[in-house]
């Protein structure tokens, strides 16, 4: 795993909402998708994601979903990765933080694509290891 790389195993058909996108569209969006998560882009920039484990926290809190805007409950400090990082190092971030998605970006490009705890585990099922002998 060690030469593998985030940009090989990486979504590249994003689903992205501005900042002022209500709640309940947002939800519509991955459900129609079968998504987990949408991005924030506003002006071409990551302002941050929208999963659905942030539901659990719009349900909790009760406020009028179809006013509420994605702002008020996304995670603004995104950690992201770039396509030239090890998986093994975004694995383990991912693990650490507990996140299920992490947003791909390059310098040049902004947002390029995302990978998920779906991603590893579909990988993950492809490798051959050999048995404890």
């Amino acid at each position: 795993m060690d030469d593998l790389f985030v940009g090989r195993l990486m979504s590249t058909d994003l689903h992205t909402v501005a900042p002022e996108t209500l709640v309940a569209d947002a939800a519509e969006l991955m459900l129609d998708n079968g998504v987990g998560s949408v991005v924030v882009v506003e002006d071409g920039e990551l302002r941050g994601i929208l999963t659905r484990t942030d539901f659990v926290d719009i349900v909790a809190k009760s406020r009028p979903k179809a006013e509420t805007p994605v702002s008020d409950y996304m995670t603004a400090d995104v950690v992201t990765t770039s396509a030239q990082d090890p998986i093994r190092d975004v694995a383990d971030a991912m693990t650490e933080h507990g996140f299920h998605h992490m947003p791909v970006v390059s310098d040049e490009d902004g947002l390029i694509g995302m990978i998920t705890s779906s991603d590893l585990a579909a990988y993950l099922s492809h490798v051959q290891t050999p048995s404890p002998a």
